[in-house]
C-alpha cells in the first residue's frame, strides 16, 4: 500500500475535492502543456464530471479558446447490447469521427479520461464486441493517426468511479472505495508533493537520462527471461527510445500518459520469437482477460491462451493482420510507484508503468528516426507494424530479468530481477 512519507503532510490536509483540483491543474499545465488559444477535446464518463469542471476551469486559465467534452455513460453503453439490432455493431457514426478528426487536424489538443467500469462488458457477446470495437476503430483511424504521430499535444488520465473502484477494492464499501482509488491515482501520478509541477520536471528529467542511455546503446534486441517467458524482441531499424514527455510536431512539450513510467521503442513486426506469460491481466474494451500466455513465431503471434476472456483474445489477434504482431514493448523498474503500491488497478494506464509491457498493434512513428515524415510503406520497411488497434499487456515483474543484445550476437544485462542493470 501507500507509503506514508511518500506523501507530504500538506497534501493530507487537502479536502478531496482541493485534490481532484491538484490533479486537473497537472493535466492542463504538464500532461497537455496547452497553449493561449488552443482548443481541447475531452471524453470522459458521467461519473467523471467533478474532474472535467475543474479541468474546463484550468484551460480556459491557460488561454484555452475553446473545450468540449463528448461524455459517455454506461447504462447506454449496455443498452446498446440488449436491444440494438444486429447491424448496430457494424455501425459508428461517421460523421462524429469526422468531426474529432478535423478537430485534431486543426490543432485542438486531446484529453482522455480513463477509469469506466473494467468489466463492463463481462457478459455481453464477444463477437458483437469485437465487431463494434473493429468499427470504431475503422472510424477512428485518422484521428489515431494523428495521436500515434504525435502531431497534437495530448495527454491521459484517471478518475475514480465507483464501478472501477469496488474492483480495485473489493473488500471495501463503495463510500470507502471510492476515496481509496482517488488516493492511490494521486499518488501513482505524483501530485503528492508541495510542487506537483516541479516533480513531475524531475521525473521527467530523470526518465530522459534512462531514455538517452539506451538511445545510445542501438541494442538489436531485447531478451526477456522469467516465469513462463523466453522472448526474445527484435529491435525495428532506426527505432529510438522514448519516456516521459515530449515534444509534438505542432512544437508543443507534453506527457502524454499521467502517470508514466516507462521508456518505449518499436519492435521488429518480423522478428520477435518464444513464448511470454502475461504478469497482470489485461482489461479490454469491458472485457477482463486473465493468464494471457501466447507463442511468437517470426512477429507474428501463432498460439494464444487465456484461463479467462479467451474469445475476447482470440478475436482482437484477428482484427487484423498486424493485431497479432507488435507495435511497442516497454521497459518498467519494479520499484516503480505503482508496483509498490502492491494494487492491482485493472487498468492499464496504471498497470502498464508498474511492469515491462509490450503492445499488439500499431506503432508509434515518433519511436523511429524521422518517423514522422515516412508513410506507413517507408515505416513498414523498417520494421514498424500496422494495424488498428493498440493494445498494451504487461509481462514483467520482480522475477523477469531482461539483456540488450546487439547485433553481433553479443549481450549485456539490463535488467535484473525487474530492476535496472
Amino acid at each position: 500500500m501507500i507509503a506514508v512519507e511518500e506523501v507530504s503532510s500538506s497534501f493530507e490536509t487537502l479536502t478531496l475535492a482541493e485534490k481532484i483540483d491538484r490533479l486537473a491543474l497537472v493535466a492542463v499545465r504538464v500532461g497537455l502543456n496547452l497553449q493561449p488559444g488552443q482548443e481541447l477535446v475531452i471524453t470522459a464518463s458521467l461519473d467523471q464530471a467533478p474532474l472535467v469542471r475543474r479541468i474546463t476551469d484550468h484551460a480556459y486559465r491557460a488561454g484555452a479558446i475553446a473545450v468540449t467534452t463528448l461524455y459517455n455513460d454506461d447504462e447506454t453503453v449496455l443498452a446498446r447490447y440488449r436491444f440494438a439490432p444486429d447491424t448496430s455493431f457494424d455501425h459508428t457514426p461517421k460523421w462524429l469521427a469526422d468531426g474529432i478528426a478535423a478537430a485534431y487536424g486543426s490543432g485542438a489538443a486531446r484529453l482522455g479520461i480513463t477509469g469506466v467500469n473494467p468489466a463492463l462488458l463481462k457478459g455481453q457477446d464477444p463477437e458483437k464486441v469485437s465487431r463494434a470495437n473493429i468499427a470504431a476503430s475503422k472510424a477512428m483511424k485518422p484521428a489515431m493517426e494523428l495521436i500515434t504521430r504525435h502531431a497534437i499535444n495530448w495527454s491521459i488520465l484517471a478518475a475514480a468511479t465507483p464501478a472501477w473502484a469496488k474492483l480495485v477494492f473489493p473488500h471495501l464499501h463503495e463510500a470507502e472505495a471510492v476515496p481509496a482509488l482517488w488516493e492511490a491515482i494521486f499518488y501513482a501520478s505524483r501530485i503528492t508533493g508541495e510542487d506537483p509541477v516541479a516533480d513531475w520536471k524531475a521525473h521527467g528529467q530523470s526518465i530522459a537520462r534512462r531514455v538517452d542511455l539506451l538511445n545510445e546503446k542501438r541494442y538489436f534486441a531485447l531478451h526477456f527471461k522469467g516465469p513462463g517467458t523466453d522472448l526474445e524482441v527484435g529491435l525495428a531499424d532506426d527505432h529510438l527510445w522514448a519516456g516521459g514527455g515530449g515534444e509534438c510536431c505542432n512544437g508543443i512539450f507534453c506527457n502524454a500518459n499521467i502517470p508514466t513510467e516507462e521508456c518505449f521503442t518499436t519492435p521488429h513486426k518480423d522478428r520477435v520469437n518464444g513464448t511470454v506469460t502475461a504478469s497482470k491481466p489485461l482489461s479490454h474494451q469491458g472485457t477482463l482477460i486473465q493468464d494471457i500466455s501466447v507463442r511468437f513465431e517470426s512477429g507474428r503471434i501463432v498460439e494464444a491462451n487465456a484461463s479467462a476472456g479467451q474469445d475476447a483474445l482470440r478475436k482482437l489477434l484477428a482484427v487484423d493482420e498486424g493485431a497479432s504482431r507488435l507495435g511497442e514493448v516497454a521497459l518498467v523498474p519494479h520499484g516503480s510507484p505503482i508496483a509498490q503500491s502492491g494494487l492491482l488497478f485493472w487498468n492499464t494506464l496504471f498497470d502498464e508503468n508498474a511492469a515491462s509491457h509490450i503492445a499488439l498493434g500499431q506503432a508509434y512513428a515518433t519511436c523511429m528516426r524521422e518517423g514522422e515524415s515516412m508513410d506507413e510503406e517507408m515505416l513498414a520497411m523498417k520494421g514498424a507494424n500496422a494495424s488498428l488497434i493498440h493494445v498494451d499487456w504487461m509481462i514483467g515483474s520482480g522475477e523477469m530479468n531482461v539483456d540488450g543484445v546487439f547485433a553481433n550476437g553479443s549481450r549485456e544485462p539490463l535488467m535484473r530481477l525487474g530492476e535496472w542493470a
